[in-house]
């Protein structure tokens, strides 16, 4: 992919709607590989979707969970990935082979999982109405400290590198932690004018830069500098560099993210499908795109280094994309569009190695071509690919699956061959080479609630209620 040719010159923002990707079962959830070459999608039926999305194509199928996948999260490579669903589990996947390498059991519904950003041997789990919990690779787990006020209606992210984890509660109180000690850094509460605070719902980073943002309960959206939010400390009182809202619906934001170079903010509302788009530096609302009418949005997800963005409703995933318009002036300066065909006449020697024709006044001043080398063999790193602080790309980074090819017509014997191989050398061949067992951890926590629901469930449940009672259904007119 050829990104300096991919440049907008202008707004790097989507405008207008680019198709769907259909699943084959009821997406939840999804989350772009670091290249932005793989889409991950977790659906209602357990199953994980690798999308190749530079073909538009299924690469890969992976038979995750028995129970809906309410959270996934790619590792820093590509090679693995960590699933969370409503079944109180989170696994780890190979994206190559498609088995499970590790299995943590919890005891309580789990609502995010987000692997540690630069290392595979750690995740960040959320359980519901309980502290975040760090997980190695061992099935060791550490408890994160919580404020002082016992709010437990957590939510939790690392930030960009992994140094740092940032928890918010239902209190509007945010806790910066040593990713390693586990040491409060700073902390800072969300209160509003009336001295009230507010509930955090969510926290994401920016993919590039020091930015971060929450998302409150009072409908606002709050943009960060980390390295301000440290040196203010415990108990400090950061500034927002922005504030964001929808001043005319009051909208409440379902899911934020930042834009793959951290200059857009995009919101997907909790009422309809419409995203919003908005400049960081300056706050400006700079685009809404609407979806259709009824569906309610689920998950937003930016691509890392284009403008695009995937979002879920009703169950597929809809891709939004920027008007691609063909100008080839841009290009080359000389180039002139026809309209029609022209009748070109060429003169006597244009294509001879040394032109009769060239006019000897023009040719007088005109120097010899040097030859000049150029280097076909040294690649030159694309700075989109690498972060800030490394100088080359992640070489071992998986960007692609190897997808077999469909055999419309296969050869009319080859599947009873098989067999008869199979059966010949049951009894003298080596054994079937058995799957890989998976490491299964189970993960004892404190204080937990009985009974609890997870939100996706309960969410369900509700709606097979209201129709059964004879009520609408949210999102869908009854015939």
């Amino acid at each position: 992919m050829n990104l300096e040719l991919l440049e907008s010159f202008g707004q790097n923002y989507p405008e207008e709607f680019d198709g769907t990707l259909d699943s084959l079962s009821i997406a939840v959830t999804c989350a772009f590989n670091k290249r932005g070459t793989l889409l991950a999608v977790g659906c209602n039926d357990g199953r994980i979707v690798i999308w190749d999305f530079l073909t538009r194509g299924i690469a890969k199928i992976i038979s995750a969970h028995v129970h809906p996948v309410c959270s996934i999260s790619w590792s820093r490579n590509g090679h693995k990935i960590a699933s969370a669903s409503t079944d109180n589990t989170v696994c780890i996947w190979n994206i190559l082979s498609g088995e499970c390498e590790q299995k943590y059991r919890f005891p309580c519904p789990v609502l995010k999982v987000q692997f540690e950003p630069r290392s595979l041997e750690r995740l960040l789990v959320c359980p519901m109405k309980h502290a975040a919990v760090l997980v190695d690779t061992n099935g060791i787990h550490q408890v994160l400290p919580v404020d002082e006020d016992g709010d437990l209606n957590i939510v939790a992210s690392f930030d960009r590198r992994g140094e740092y984890v940032y928890t918010g509660n239902a209190k509007g109180k945010v806790l910066v932690l040593d990713s390693r000690t586990l040491e409060v850094k700073a902390s800072f509460r969300i209160v509003l004018s009336s001295s009230s605070a507010t509930a955090v719902r969510s926290i994401e980073f920016a993919r590039r830069g020091d930015c971060f943002l929450i998302n409150t309960a009072d409908r606002v959206i709050r943009v960060y500098d980390s390295k301000e939010v440290l040196t203010y400390g415990k108990d400090g009182e950061p500034e927002p560099i922005q504030k964001l809202q929808d001043l005319v619906n009051k909208t409440m934001w379902k899911k934020c993210c930042f834009s793959g170079d951290g200059e857009y903010i995009c919101a997907g509302s909790a009422r309809q499908h419409a995203l919003y788009i908005w400049e960081k530096s300056i706050g400006n609302l700079v685009k809404i795109l609407h979806g259709t009418k009824g569906e309610l949005l689920l998950d937003v997800a930016w691509h890392p280094v284009r403008p695009i963005i995937a979002s879920i409703s009703s169950g597929v995933v809809s891709v939004w994309a920027q008007n691609q318009v063909e100008n080839w002036s841009a290009f080359a300066p000389d180039f002139k569009e026809l309209d029609e065909n022209v009748e070109y006449e060429e003169r006597e020697s244009e294509f001879d190695l040394t032109d009769e024709d060239k006019s000897v006044a023009s040719g007088g001043d005109d120097k010899e071509d040097t030859d000049l080398e150029v280097d076909v063999c040294s690649v030159d790193p694309v700075a989109a690919f690498c972060s800030s602080d490394e100088e080359n790309e992640n070489s071992n980074c998986l960007q692609f699956l190897p997808i077999a090819p469909e055999i419309e017509d296969p050869e009319d014997n080859w599947a009873p061959t098989d067999i008869t191989l199979s059966i010949s050398t049951q009894g003298n061949g080596p054994p079937p080479a058995k799957k890989k067992k998976y490491k299964s951890y189970d993960i004892a926590l404190e204080n937990i609630s009985d009974g609890e629901v997870h939100p996706l469930l309960s969410n369900k449940s509700n709606k097979d209620k209201q129709v059964a009672g004879g009520k609408k259904a949210p999102g869908r007119p009854r015939k």
